[in-house]
């Protein structure tokens, strides 16, 4: 068993958690390096070892998990075969081909809303450079084009009036937006009842498109906490869980 070492500093963010989780279970989370699957129903078993413990709520680790199963470094380790570990780093049962596949899923959106957000941050900044730029352009004088001045009035350019706006352009503002179609709807989900509803039952989420599997780890009235197959924790209510 791996001695823990009890915080005297309550934590104020998700980071301080983890950081303190790496403490206490040393061979079962980890800041730097090569993660390790979680156990399914693993955020129980952190219940139970820090009840007694002020510094933590059930809250703080639940939001702890979700950060630490979605980060890069943890989606990259769930990979068909490895085993997964329990408080103590013991190894457990195997992480499947379909969890392994979710898991590589995650890792890819997750990959390509971080470069999204990389890019708009790019495309903000040259804008405000060049906004910058276009303020520091119109604080100088103008200068006077001499070869224009010079001209006699019957050799200049009579000035050019504005050109109208096409009517076509009117009326493409007027006309009504599309009206959109449709959604077909999907085939019919059977919603879960009180009693599917326990520690422990299989049942189904919609995160996208399709229904994803998932374990209930903690059910408080209406409120319940499922675990992906990824080891991902997540809480939604009761209403938004099928049937397995």
């Amino acid at each position: 068993m791996t001695s823990q070492v009890e915080p005297q500093v309550k934590p104020h963010n998700v980071k301080e958690i983890v950081a303190l989780l790496a403490q206490q279970f040393p061979l079962c989370f980890s800041q730097t390096g090569e993660a390790k699957p979680l156990k399914i129903g693993i955020f129980q078993d952190l219940v139970e070892r820090l009840n007694d413990n002020p510094l933590f709520s059930k809250t703080q680790l639940r939001q702890a998990l979700r950060v630490y199963t979605s980060s890069w470094r943890y989606l990259d380790a769930v990979k068909a075969g490895v085993a997964r570990i329990d408080l103590e780093g013991v190894a457990g049962e195997l992480v499947d081909e379909q969890q392994a596949e979710h898991a590589a899923k995650t890792l890819l959106e997750s990959k390509a809303k971080a470069a999204e957000v990389r890019k708009a941050k790019a495309l903000e900044h040259k804008a405000r450079q060049q906004q910058q730029k276009a303020q520091a352009d119109a604080s100088q004088p103008a200068a006077t084009d001499v070869s224009k001045t010079d001209k006699p009035a019957y050799k200049r350019n009579p000035a050019k009036t504005a050109a109208k706006p096409a009517k076509s352009s009117n009326l493409n503002q007027k006309r009504p937006a599309a009206v959109a179609a449709p959604v077909v709807a999907e085939k019919e989900l059977q919603a879960a009842t009180a009693v599917d509803l326990v520690v422990g039952a299989k049942v189904l989420i919609k995160l996208g498109k399709n229904p994803m599997p998932a374990t209930v780890v903690e059910v408080v009235k209406q409120d319940v906490v499922v675990q992906l197959a990824s080891g991902m924790v997540v809480k939604t209510h009761s209403g938004s869980l099928y049937q397995a």
